[in-house]
C-alpha cells in the first residue's frame, strides 16, 4: 500500500526534529567541554551554532508561514492549538537570538574562550530546553493532522520548504540525521535532498565526522 503523501511528510517532520534535536545537544555539549578546558575547536562550535539558529528558525517559520495556514483552513478545530504552537515558536525565536549573541562574542578575537563560553553556555541549554518541550508536544499534534491533508497541499508545501530552505551547513545536515543511527524517515528525507546532495552524501559525511573531531565529540 502507498503510504499518502502527508505521512510521508510526518516521517520527514520526525526526521528533521531528529535533527534539531542532536544539534541542539551537540551544541551544549560542545560549550560545555570548552567551559571545562578542553581542547575543543572554538571556530568549529561557533559554526556549529550559528548553523543550528537558522536551521531552527526557518523550520518554524516554515510552519508558521506555510503549513499553519493550511491546517487551520483544513481544520478550524485545532486553530488554538497551533496559536499556542506559534506561541512557543516567538519564545524559541528570543532563545536562539540570546544565544547568537553570546556565540558573536565567542567568535571575537581575544576573547577568554573559557568566560565566552561559559556566558554562552545557558542559553544554549534554554534552547536546548525549550525545543525538546516544544517538539514533544508538536508531534502528537501534526500526528494526527498531516495524513488527513490533501496530497497535493502537502507536494506544494514540500516545494515551497525546500526551494527556501538554508543552504548552509548540508554536512551538518546529513551527519545529524544519519549518526549515531538514521534518524527516523531517514530514507524518505534523503530520497527528497537535490540529486548533488544524495551524491554527495559520502564527502559530506567525512566532513561531518571532522566537525566532530574538532568539536571533540567522538
Amino acid at each position: 500500500m502507498v503510504e499518502s503523501e502527508g505521512l510521508l511528510m510526518y516521517d520527514e517532520l520526525i526526521a528533521v526534529h531528529t535533527i534539531m534535536r542532536r544539534g541542539a545537544d551537540l551544541t551544549t555539549a560542545s560549550l560545555e567541554r570548552l567551559v571545562a578546558g578542553e581542547p575543543v575547536g572554538v571556530k568549529a562550535v561557533v559554526r556549529l551554532a550559528r548553523w543550528q539558529a537558522e536551521f531552527v528558525h526557518h523550520h518554524h517559520e516554515s510552519e508558521d508561514e506555510l503549513f499553519w495556514p493550511v491546517l487551520r483552513t483544513l481544520f478550524p478545530d485545532v486553530v488554538a492549538g497551533l496559536d499556542g504552537l506559534s506561541a512557543e515558536h516567538e519564545k524559541l525565536d528570543h532563545e536562539l537570538r540570546a544565544l547568537s549573541v553570546a556565540i558573536d562574542t565567542l567568535a571575537e578575537k581575544d576573547v577568554d574562550v573559557r568566560e565566552a563560553a561559559g556566558a554562552a553556555l545557558p542559553a544554549a541549554t534554554s534552547v536546548r530546553d525549550v525545543l525538546i518541550g516544544h517538539l514533544d508536544a508538536e508531534e502528537p499534534v501534526l500526528k494526527g493532522l498531516f495524513p488527513r491533508v490533501p496530497d497535493a497541499d502537502i507536494v506544494r508545501l514540500r516545494k515551497a520548504i525546500v526551494d527556501g530552505a538554508p543552504r548552509g551547513g548540508p554536512d551538518l545536515v546529513i551527519g545529524l540525521l544519519s549518526e549515531p543511527v538514521p534518524a527516523p524517515g531517514h530514507d524518505v528525507m534523503m530520497a527528497n535532498f537535490p540529486a548533488p546532495v544524495r551524491l554527495l552524501r559520502p564527502l559530506l559525511l567525512r566532513r561531518f565526522h571532522s566537525t566532530l573531531g574538532a568539536l571533540a565529540a567522538r
